[in-house]
């Protein structure tokens, strides 16, 4: 049975763009590889930290949204704690995948004066 997950991971900042591509494929493919579909990925660039960690005040934020079975998360887990260019990953069993909503008018104010 297959879930919904999100899975949030930062790089370090001062890897390159190559490197960055290559984990993101890297990660997709593990995904991939057991039977599940990535929705959708989003590197949402390098930001600020809220605080310091293993030296670095910055980092590169990507975020993967997937359908999977239970049996992916370990490995691809292990593989993050065991890489060096990552320096913080969590990940999340989502009900649904959200849809975006649009975004709603709003209401317009009555003339002054009627």
């Amino acid at each position: 049975m297959s879930n919904f997950y999100e899975t949030m991971y930062i790089m370090r900042p001062d890897i390159s763009d190559e490197v960055v591509d290559n984990m993101i494929g890297k990660y997709q493919g593990m995904i991939n590889e057991k039977g599940g579909e990535v929705l959708e990925t989003q590197h949402r660039g390098k930001r600020r930290l809220s605080y310091e960690i293993n030296r670095y005040r910055e980092g590169i934020y990507i975020q993967m949204n997937y359908q999977a079975p239970g049996e992916v998360i370990a490995p691809m887990e292990r593989d993050m704690r065991l890489s060096e260019d990552i320096i913080r990953y969590l990940t999340l069993v989502v009900d649904e995948p959200q849809e975006a909503e649009p975004e709603e008018m709003a209401p317009q104010a009555a003339p002054l004066g009627s």
